[in-house]
């Protein structure tokens, strides 16, 4: 006997109702398909379908075997489905969703190169702050600044990441020096609006640590406007260093108390990427988040030091 395809003719008969519905989603005669359930029945020792002269119903054994049955279907058919992905290059549609920063800062500057190597791959890039439910809002991929809290969801972080504190040379010509994170109560800070709380951006040295409210004299709740904003002599912002690092470099920013730790969040935020759990990642998966950890090493330097990553 086949059991794998009696199991699947049981479940075929199960959702459709008939032997005769199950044998021509199969090919098969209603009496093969009987037969080859009661060849299951008999293998497993118990009945797993009463039959009647007006209908099918399942037994309380065929109720809790069609979950088993579809369940094991569907880690075959996924196996299957992996082992033909290894020998064929990913095609279709990926669909990505990242917060703005990083999406603009990191995965849109990868895109060239990924299409490259990738042709028959496309890639649809969403960018927000909101939060996205991956299976309801239908995305194959999400780029988070914190691990998902659903159930379902496998979660690997890529990058430890840390904000940073920037200012534009010719803004701090005119100010006075930053030497202490209180010296920022004097200084135009740029601010990231979160509901109208109040802005508290929390400095770190070795075990000590102090919160300081501080006054905006701009917010948005887009970091691209706060770079932007910075960039052009408006003045503090508090930013991540992917996002301001090549503007370090060119002298565009200069980084004020590099010797602290800040964030207005927690200290131990990095980049997540989270997807759907599976028996088996799909190629398309695979290929996108390995061609992101593999070309950005570099570019997420700081100080001349490589980027923590995990």
């Amino acid at each position: 006997m086949d059991k794998l395809r009696a199991m699947a003719l049981f479940v075929a008969t199960s959702e459709r109702g008939s032997f005769s519905a199950a044998g021509r989603l199969y090919g098969l005669s209603p009496a093969s398909v009987s037969r080859h359930i009661n060849e299951l029945e008999g293998a497993l020792g118990v009945t797993l379908i009463h039959r009647s002269t007006r209908a099918l119903s399942l037994t309380e054994s065929g109720l809790n075997y069609l979950h088993d049955a579809r369940d094991i279907l569907a880690k075959v058919k996924a196996a299957e489905t992996a082992v033909a992905d290894q020998h064929e290059q990913p095609r279709g549609v990926l669909r990505v969703h990242s917060r703005t920063m990083f999406g603009a800062s990191v995965l849109a500057r990868l895109q060239p190169g990924f299409t490259a190597l990738y042709p028959d791959l496309v890639v649809d890039l969403h960018l927000s702050e909101k939060p996205v439910r991956l299976r309801e809002d239908g995305f194959d991929l999400d780029f988070r600044i914190a691990p998902p809290a659903e159930h379902g969801l496998v979660r690997r972080r890529l990058f430890l990441s840390r904000r940073i504190l920037v200012a534009a040379p010719g803004y701090l010509s005119a100010r006075a020096p930053v030497a202490h994170p209180r010296d920022l109560l004097a200084h135009a800070c740029l601010t990231y609006w979160i509901n109208h709380e109040r802005v508290c951006w929390r400095f770190r040295e070795g075990p000590r640590e102090e919160e300081i409210d501080i006054p905006s004299a701009f917010s948005s709740n887009n970091g691209l406007v706060l770079l932007t904003m910075a960039l052009a002599g408006q003045g503090v912002a508090l930013l991540d260093d992917y996002t301001v690092n090549e503007h370090l470099q060119s002298g565009a920013l200069v980084q004020l108390l590099p010797d602290l730790r800040v964030t207005n969040t927690t200290f131990e935020e990095g980049i997540f990427v989270t997807y759907s759990e599976t028996p088996f990642m799909p190629t398309k998966l695979r290929c996108y988040i390995d061609f992101v950890v593999d070309h950005w090493g570099k570019a997420l330097q700081r100080s001349g030091k490589g980027a923590d990553r995990t």
